[in-house]
């Protein structure tokens, strides 16, 4: 029964944040101040889910500027946890298929958000060049997952280096962001799922890099938040533990 509940809540707020959504971002199309506002919308479901979402974004992340954001892709819930930190300014790339999901879909591209074609490698090149177009003509930064695709409980998977050449080629910093596991913790049978920590990382400058050590950045950004998010989900473990006493 709460399976079902839970269901029509999210399916019914989904759709009226997407329409409703879309209808206000006619009136400013494609501005970026948008992604923010309704990630933390969408974010508002991971109660819904049984999820208590712990944010932890730095006092001075206001003052971070033009950066790229990376995270680690773990599953759809990724919607209503990571979304919620995602900050002003910032407009995040994903795939083109996307804009073909009904009522989601649209907002997504009305908001401002960057569609790439991962089928075409040209294109995708094309799309990484846009992001440094992007970060260097407007006042934007960028949220990408550099696993390029759902980890689904695989742990922290290879990234993929289109973050890290955009960051040196527009040279803006790395931020970090990490979410505690949520693979197979959510049981939507279940009243309580548990205790989800997102964390936002220090800035990594990437000004001492080249095109020559992007690999080197990449593993260097990709075991920060390895060691970050199992201490995360280590403290997840804990507090939960203690929970149950």
């Amino acid at each position: 029964m709460l399976f079902i509940l839970r269901l029509i809540i999210v399916v019914i707020y989904s759709i009226l944040v997407s329409v409703f959504g879309s209808i206000y971002c006619l009136f400013s199309p494609r501005n970026p101040k948008h992604v923010s506002t309704f990630g933390k919308l969408f974010g508002h479901l991971a109660p819904v889910f049984g999820l208590t979402v712990e944010k932890r974004i730095p006092a001075e992340a206001a003052s971070n500027g033009k950066c790229i954001y990376i995270a680690n892709h773990q599953n759809n819930y990724d919607m209503v946890t990571a979304s919620s930190v995602v900050m002003p300014g910032t407009v995040t790339v994903g795939k083109k298929s996307l804009a073909w999901i009904p009522f989601f879909g649209q907002l997504y591209w009305l908001t401002g958000n960057l569609l790439i074609d991962r089928d075409n490698r040209a294109k995708a090149h094309g799309t990484i060049a846009q992001v440094v177009a992007q970060i260097k003509k407007k006042n934007l930064s960028i949220w990408m997952f550099p696993e390029g695709t759902r980890s689904r409980g695989r742990g922290l998977m290879p990234f993929k280096t289109g973050a890290f050449h955009a960051a040196i080629a527009a040279g803006v910093p790395i931020v970090p962001i990490c979410v505690s596991n949520t693979s197979n913790k959510v049981k939507l049978n279940r009243w309580s799922n548990g205790l989800v920590i997102v964390e936002m990382l220090p800035p990594i400058d990437t000004t001492g890099y080249t095109k020559d050590r992007l690999r080197e950045l990449s593993e260097h950004c990709r075991q920060i938040m390895a060691d970050k998010i199992a201490e995360l989900d280590a403290e997840v473990a804990q507090r939960e533990a203690a929970a149950k006493k």
